[in-house]
């Protein structure tokens, strides 16, 4: 077994492979940065090494730094994770070169699943269905259009070597072609270094099925079952569940045997998943399944596979690393009632879920202790950075039954509080808890189409309202007995509080009973309070400091948050329409379009393509037309 070992990723993963390496009795280094130089991987790990500025080019993506670190400090092996240098079988080659040991598939396997077009071609080969598409080396426009005329629209393009939801795009008309295709390149290239794409067929009833396939160095394979990822947004997994809902035996045995065959043809070691596309217009058929991709590492949703299996990935990871032989045969595993995943992010989704960066003030997960397995690299105190993935924590529960998996992590989630940092904790509730979803009858498109639903946002009700002034009157209270309203016998008593809202707004109600379960903070003057996974934010109502600063409202286009600039498409002068794109801002490995908010005049632009900018930053006025 591997003695020591280094970690080459950061966050929530390095602290999760962390936790096997120490109940295994391996040291553990990690690699950080200059903005994770206080960070929990850090504190965890036996030891740790600086490796570079914040930029992940400068930093967790040079593989030099990260083999240096490995021989600095005696590691035997480097890890990972996902992410970052997971899947570069460059990297991957230079660890073994430096006599280290890669825990991960060979070099060979990643070349061959990496490109999306080679590796369905050779899933031709090996007997698995695959979509229909185009996965030809002319990468002409007029090629590519032709191709997707072809085809029949909707289309999806595809970043060849892509990969999280990153470059691709979804054609519904002709017309839609080009600019969709110049946008995906852009992200490639941006993304991966290579804007080569292919185009599929797009399925307009698709469920997102995957596979967990692990296999050694003695040549066996098996699958730990399947886990449906259908719910998306923007081709980015929102809640994993393990088995998938509707699958029967005759399926499950089809897709699993189609993705160890899928392994095998290119002679896979160590953890992967086979990504599966199915038509769920008529219900899960083996006929109606075809293979999208193969991700050569170990996936963010992988708990949900160990909670229904009772088995340790990485552990199994570091075990076939170190040369051992499977811990289980296929007839040893077998499916243990439901798990679920849910993905709690630093981002605000009424505000089209823009990441939210800056300090974890206050961040308690676990008032109620619900039972719900935590995966988290973050704690109270620590900073989300504007640098990276802006995940929190995932949030897995193991019951018996669906319903069971899916309550127990909408209950964990329901009175998160967080502060200031906003998250996606209650439209994961409503998310959970929607009719549509416990049903199982849910598609990869299903967000999108009811985005504003599930995004919107309840008012506090009245026990929120009332412990918030119960926490910022202490003296007074709620209790007309207790506070200083000019209390006479011979008129009603004035029970009105006035409290103001995070934007300061006047927020104005009627005192009495009705405390929340769940006690209101006070930090720096502002309460706290969850509910249904939103914290709600109150401060004394001030008058005069309710009013706000510069916004849309006013034709003042801000900076959401720090970022790059990567297009601006209009010039100071010209006339805009209310929705048309001024600038795109690239932050937190996404794309931001920025658009106007009425019709108008652009009366000063300051932003440049490649420039970077603060949070706040004015990028655009627009005069409004008379």
């Amino acid at each position: 077994m591997i003695q020591s070992l280094l970690i080459a990723n950061r966050g929530e993963i390095a602290c999760r492979i962390m936790r096997t390496a120490r109940r295994l009795g391996i040291r553990t280094v990690a690699v950080y940065s200059d903005a994770d130089a206080k960070a929990l991987h850090v504190r965890e790990a036996d030891e740790a090494v600086h490796i570079g500025p914040p930029p992940a080019r400068e930093s967790y993506l040079v593989g030099e730094k990260i083999i240096a670190a490995a021989k600095a400090t005696g590691a035997e092996a480097i890890h990972p994770g996902y992410g970052f240098l997971s899947e570069n079988a460059e990297f991957a080659q230079a660890v073994i070169d430096a006599g280290l040991v890669w825990v991960g598939p060979r070099p060979s396997s990643i070349v061959a699943m990496g490109l999306k077009d080679a590796a369905k071609e050779r899933m031709i080969a090996a007997g698995v269905p695959v979509t229909p598409g185009y996965l030809g080396e002319d990468q002409d426009p007029d090629r590519l259009k032709a191709e997707a005329d072809a085809i029949g629209y909707p289309v999806l393009i595809k970043a060849v070597a892509g990969g999280g939801g990153k470059g691709m795009r979804r054609v519904d008309a002709a017309a839609d072609f080009a600019d969709a295709l110049l946008s995906c390149k852009r992200e490639a290239a941006s993304s991966f270094g290579d804007d080569r794409v292919l185009i599929e067929k797009y399925i307009l009833s698709p469920r997102h099925i995957e596979v967990q396939v692990f296999g050694d160095t003695h040549g066996d394979v098996v699958h730990l079952f399947e886990r449906d990822c259908s719910l998306q947004r923007r081709h980015q997994k929102v809640i994993e569940e393990a088995p998938a809902p509707g699958m029967d035996e005759a399926t499950r045995e089809a897709i699993c045997a189609a993705a160890v065959r899928a392994a095998k043809a290119v002679d896979y070691v160590g953890a992967g998943t086979i990504e599966f596309i199915a038509d769920a217009s008529e219900g899960l058929r083996a006929d109606r399944i075809w293979f999208m991709e193969m991700n050569t590492r170990l996936q963010v949703e992988h708990p949900v596979t160990e909670e229904i299996t009772g088995q340790d990935l990485v552990e199994w990871q570091l075990r076939v690393a170190s040369g051992e032989p499977l811990p289980k045969r296929q007839d040893e595993l077998s499916i243990d009632g439901w798990a679920m995943e849910a993905r709690l992010y630093a981002e605000d989704p009424t505000t089209g879920f823009l990441p939210s960066t800056g300090p974890l003030t206050r961040f308690s997960l676990d008032a109620f202790h619900s039972g719900a397995r935590i995966d988290t690299g973050v704690i109270e105190g620590d900073e989300i950075s504007p640098f990276y993935d802006p995940m929190i924590a995932k949030i897995i529960f193991h019951g018996q039954t669906r319903d069971e998996a899916a309550e127990g992590v909408a209950d964990e989630l329901l009175n998160l509080s967080v502060w200031p940092v906003r998250t996606n904790a209650a439209f994961l509730v409503k998310l959970l808890r929607d009719d549509a979803f416990l049903s199982g009858n849910v598609q990869t498109g299903y967000i999108g189409d009811n985005l504003e639903r599930l995004t919107a946002i309840d008012p506090p009700n009245d026990g929120v309202l009332n412990s918030a002034a119960e926490a910022l009157f202490p003296a007074e209270g709620t209790s007309v007995w207790m506070r200083r309203s000019g209390f006479r016998l011979n008129r009603a008593a004035d029970t009105r509080l006035r409290l103001a809202d995070e934007s300061g707004a006047l927020v104005e109600f009627e005192a009495g009973p009705g405390y929340d379960r769940v006690f209101t903070d006070v930090i720096g003057g502002v309460a706290i309070h969850p509910m249904q996974g939103k914290t709600y934010l109150f401060r004394r109502y001030e008058p005069r400091g309710s009013a706000g600063g510069a916004g849309a409202s006013d034709g003042a286009i801000l900076s959401p948050m720090p970022g790059r600039i990567i297009a601006v498409d209009v010039a100071a002068g010209d006339a805009v329409t209310k929705g048309q794109k001024l600038v795109t801002l690239e932050a937190m490995k996404m794309e931001h379009s920025l658009t106007a908010p009425f019709d108008g005049t652009v009366a000063e632009l300051n932003a440049e393509t490649g420039g970077q900018v603060s949070e706040g930053a004015l990028l655009v006025r627009i005069d409004k037309a008379e």
